[in-house]
């Protein structure tokens, strides 16, 4: 058996990023940045006001106070989105809104609740030294700046900073689209009845959901029943419509189980064992030129198994930089019995208290037990050498979920 770092290593490189594509805008919120975003003028472009007030010498105003008001003559009003033509001298001052330029002559602004006004002129009631409530041009971002980095995942405040770099479309890495494929003759549709010996289809639910969160587009292929000729025949003939397959259930040992048995005959079979739990018989290669994930079937199994292998393929495929989920250490706050000899996933609540994580399984363990998953917020990862954990123990944490 490949250890689960093994197996994660001829993973990723068995996988290359996806050509590059150009979208508007707001359609690369979740891809990923292709090129540096590099700045072409300063944000803000020029000295602009912090705040609605008055436009002044700072040394005209140094002494105000309540007890001691200083009256200025005000030449006007000036919103953003203009210029002001008039230049503020010696006793002088210009009424400014939020983001308007700093009229010439004048270097502070005062807030407009320190200030009373009178016909044509104001009281300023507080003084300010030069630069006070001032945003300067280039306090931001330099013009040449490299403001975001080629493999950055573009989120809200990318957008917006994109946009404020005057980018309408945005270069980046393509969404991957990934097949997903049930197999089993046991399996049935979320809408149907439920009769003996059958059980509904909640796997491609669940990878089109985490393919879906990673980033990718997901495509559910339906069930295939256990027929190699099917499995082969949906493969086949989704080959130029995906990027990546991923198929749960027929990888391990039995007459039924034939997804190692189609990669075999169709592509390239890498491996498919992995000393984990759960999750140890798996598949993985190419089938003309796509990455084939043949996964296991119980629920907890195949999402272990993704998050493991397939989430940091995809993601290296759609060019991210970062793969892998956050890592922590946490301390055990219930004792956890476990057989050495495999890597083990255990289902936890993570909670941070006391200055540190703290974690907790969520109950049973099975590989069958969905529920452990929709409990958990995170995966306690205990090497193949460690046996039984008492409370207290430190342990190393995958978070899933905040």
């Amino acid at each position: 058996m490949l250890s689960v770092e093994e197996a994660r290593r001829r993973v990723l490189e068995a996988v290359s990023p996806l050509e590059v594509v150009e979208v508007p805008l707001l359609e690369a919120l979740g891809m990923t940045l292709a090129e540096d975003a590099v700045a072409g003028n300063d944000i803000p472009p020029f000295d602009n006001s912090a705040m609605d007030g008055y436009a002044v010498r700072a040394e005209d105003v140094s002494g105000a106070a309540d007890e001691n008001p200083v009256e200025l003559e005000v030449l006007g009003d000036l919103p953003a989105g203009y210029t002001a033509e008039a230049t503020v001298g010696p006793g002088q001052a210009l009424r400014i809104m939020t983001g308007a330029p700093l009229p010439a002559g004048a270097d502070a602004v005062v807030p407009v609740e320190r200030t009373r006004a009178v016909e044509g002129r104001v009281l300023v009631l507080e003084g300010v030294s030069r630069g006070d409530n001032v945003r300067r041009a280039g306090e931001d971002v330099r013009a040449g700046e490299r403001v975001i980095a080629s493999g950055t995942l573009v989120g809200p405040a990318e957008l917006g900073m994109l946009a404020s770099l005057g980018h309408a479309r945005a270069r980046c890495f393509r969404r991957a689209v990934v097949g997903i494929i049930s197999t089993g003759d046991e399996l049935v549709e979320v809408g149907e009845e439920l009769s003996p010996g059958k059980i509904r289809d909640s796997n491609s639910y669940t990878v089109y959901g985490m393919v879906l969160e990673a980033g990718g587009i997901p495509l559910r292929l339906g069930i295939v029943r256990d027929d190699a000729a099917l499995l082969e025949r949906t493969i086949l003939e989704n080959l130029d419509r995906v990027d990546l397959f991923v198929t749960s259930g027929g990888v391990s040992v039995g007459d039924y189980d034939m997804v190692k048995d189609v990669l075999g005959k169709l592509g390239e079979m890498n491996f498919w064992k992995v000393a984990m739990r759960p999750g140890k018989p798996q598949a993985f290669g190419h089938i003309g030129g796509k990455p084939l994930f043949g996964l296991p079937g119980n629920p907890v199994s195949v999402m272990v198994s993704f998050e493991q292998f397939v989430r940091p393929a995809l993601l290296k495929m759609m060019g991210r930089s970062s793969l892998f989920r956050p890592q922590v250490t946490a301390v055990l706050d219930a004792p956890i019995g476990r057989r050495t000899g495999r890597t083990e996933f255990i289902r936890v609540i993570a909670e941070w208290r006391e200055g540190r994580y703290h974690v907790r399984p969520t109950g049973p363990q099975g590989s069958g037990i969905l529920k452990s998953m929709v409990l958990g917020n995170a995966l306690a990862v205990l090497p193949e050498e460690v046996g039984r954990l008492e409370p207290g123990a430190e342990v190393t944490v995958q978070l899933l979920r905040p």
